[in-house]
């Protein structure tokens, strides 16, 4: 009897590991879609193409015009789904890999799977005929906010958290940190420094984004003025505004696609 009850847990083991598998790489993929199309979209914009806007919405509304546009929509939004639910799976279980048990890394894994699990939510929501652009979120959100008692306060410890955020996202990119998490066997050199490649560049990229973002959000605190916060369309703008002119946005737009590559990287070899 004990022998049969062993090997149950064991099968339910095996197809609780399938399934975080499953969810955990169908959300890759479906992040590796959003940024694609969003950093295409950011490197029309440097170029003078107008068009959608730079962000989550622009990059449903770009993913929706195309054929089975909208069933596309709502498979990134499913497949966002399944990200949640995998980092709150490590958050509850532990991640794969060593310290995955770790209460930090819980924590970060907790975090995560509420992040993904709101972007889920925008995106089946946009699907389902909903949504609004990702800088008017981010305004309202920051108004509401900045109304509360201790608001400022409130708000700036956000953005201060989401700069922080973006800093360690561009280190651990630099640092190749992302390494321990893929299972490279039997890779040649050359793929191997192309993942890199991917990996660091579309990091740095994105933790500019964050970093700045987070910045606009901290000035808008010390500002009490919502309408200082910006989204991501806002935020990759606002780097046509500096010295470096439009070529800055192009570079972070280039990173920001690169990432998408690598999220589908991450798809195929990331240790679930």
């Amino acid at each position: 009897m004990g022998t049969g009850l062993a090997r149950e847990g064991a099968r339910t083991a095996s197809r609780g590991g399938r399934g975080r598998e499953v969810t955990a790489r169908c959300g890759l993929v479906a992040r590796g879609v959003l940024y694609v199309l969003i950093g295409m979209l950011a490197v029309r914009v440097a170029l003078g193409g107008g068009g959608a806007e730079a962000d989550r919405q622009g990059a449903l509304q770009e993913l929706s015009g195309k054929p089975f546009g909208g069933f596309l929509v709502w498979a990134v939004g499913v497949g966002l789904v399944g990200m949640a639910l995998w980092r709150l799976s490590e958050a509850v279980f532990g991640a794969a890999g060593p310290g995955g048990d770790k209460p930090v890394k819980r924590l970060s894994s907790a975090g995560r799977s509420v992040f993904y699990a709101v972007v889920a939510f925008s995106v089946l929501r946009f699907s389902a005929g909903g949504g609004r652009s990702g800088d008017e979120q981010s305004r309202d959100v920051t108004a509401t906010a900045l109304q509360l008692p201790a608001g400022q306060w409130l708000v700036g410890a956000a953005g201060l958290g989401i700069a922080v955020a973006g800093v360690v996202i561009a280190v651990q990119a630099a640092r190749r940190t992302f390494r321990k998490h893929l299972a490279m066997g039997g890779a040649s050199a050359r793929w191997r420094k192309t993942v890199d490649f991917l990996g660091v560049s579309g990091g740095l990229a994105r933790g500019t984004v964050w970093t700045a973002a987070g910045g606009f959000v901290v000035y808008a605190a010390l500002r009490h003025d919502a309408s200082q916060a910006k989204g991501l369309d806002d935020t990759l703008r606002s780097f046509t505004r500096t010295g470096a002119g439009p070529w800055l946005l192009v570079a972070v737009a280039v990173g920001l696609v690169l990432f998408g590559l690598f999220s589908w990287v991450m798809a195929r070899r990331r240790k679930v």
